[in-house]
């Protein structure tokens, strides 16, 4: 699915046919992990607004996520993102090689978090 065809109504759906985690139990458990895409939107805010970077946490988070959602986990996080994280998206996807061939070739990379990464 394209990040355009997911909206309000549908993302849910969509993350739910996609979620694959043996641990979860509930409905919570479900809730748990969809909360990650909040966090990670926290982090990259505050990156964004001049605070520090915890590449580390949102790699971890950026892991869990692909981990339950598998490649569903991309277009749920364009989705969830606003467009001034998607470069700073980008560049973390393209670190931990998930991001697909030819996807937005026009969104630039975040230079910055880019150096970050490859002190990693």
């Amino acid at each position: 699915m394209l990040i355009d065809e997911l909206n309000e109504s549908n993302y849910i759906l969509f993350a739910i046919k996609h979620y694959e985690n043996p641990s979860c139990m509930t409905r919570e458990d479900f809730d748990e992990d969809m909360k990650r895409f909040k966090y990670l939107k926290r982090l990259l805010k505050r990156y964004v607004r001049g605070g520090s970077l915890r590449t580390h946490l949102i790699i971890n988070h950026l892991i869990i996520l692909y981990n339950v959602f598998g490649e569903a986990a991309t277009p749920l996080l364009f989705f969830k993102m606003e467009r001034e994280y998607w470069s700073l998206l980008k560049t973390l996807l393209l670190y931990l090689n998930k991001y697909p061939i030819g996807m937005m070739p026009s969104l630039e990379v975040d230079p910055d978090l880019e150096e970050e990464l490859e002190k990693l």
